[in-house]
């Protein structure tokens, strides 16, 4: 019998060709199957090509898939910044039996490098004071939140969110306490979860 080459016997026949195994996994970064002797699993199980993984790890040291940190991550944060600690005897609202801990950071203004959003523009500044408590918790933290400005994680150069200005050093999504009260919507005291919740946040970037 004479099977007309038509289309969709075309159509058909390259389909069972080139049918993909099902068992077959696909790198997330390149699309293309993955090469038993190339293959390259995190111990987050996420799977890769070697090549791809290698050339995504020189970027940043992080699963392309779920973002767990491999390694140490540096951050954009200016270069020349100061973290500067000190103590007094007040309590915050939530932790009255310890006194404070108060941080101060200065980012002073500059050009913006290669790594930042405009290389060559000028960038703002800037100075905050946040606050915790000097509990053994608290202390805790404030040795993360030290490792985290000297990996350049604390600070980015963006869009700042209160003014709406350009260029400007910003937070990079690990959150502080700006006032010793308000509560959460302040950016304040009383917050009973808070040390948990920048704990998670350092995590995320490699910190703990």
């Amino acid at each position: 019998v004479f099977l007309a080459d038509t289309p969709s016997s075309r159509t058909l026949g390259l389909s069972s060709t080139f049918s993909r195994d099902p068992e077959e996994e696909t790198c997330p970064i390149c699309m293309e199957s993955i090469l038993a002797k190339d293959k390259k699993t995190l111990r987050c199980k996420h799977s890769f090509c070697k090549d791809c993984l290698k050339r995504a790890f020189d970027y940043k040291p992080i699963c392309p898939t779920c973002g767990e940190v491999y390694g140490i991550l540096i951050g954009t944060q200016p270069d020349g910044g100061k973290m500067i600690v000190t103590q007094n005897s007040s309590s915050l609202l939530g932790y009255e039996k310890y006194g404070t801990i108060i941080i101060d950071y200065h980012i002073p203004s500059g050009i913006q490098k290669e790594e930042h959003p405009n290389p060559g523009q000028p960038y703002e500044g800037v100075s905050r004071r946040a606050y915790i408590p000097d509990s053994s918790e608290g202390r805790m933290i404030l040795e993360l939140l030290r490792r985290a400005f000297d990996q350049r994680l604390i600070f980015t150069i963006g869009r700042s969110t209160t003014s709406g200005r350009n260029n400007m050093v910003t937070w990079n999504d690990i959150h502080h306490k700006t006032s010793t009260h308000g509560g959460p919507t302040h950016y304040g005291y009383p917050d009973p979860n808070y040390l948990n919740r920048v704990r998670d946040e350092l995590k995320v970037k490699g910190i703990e």
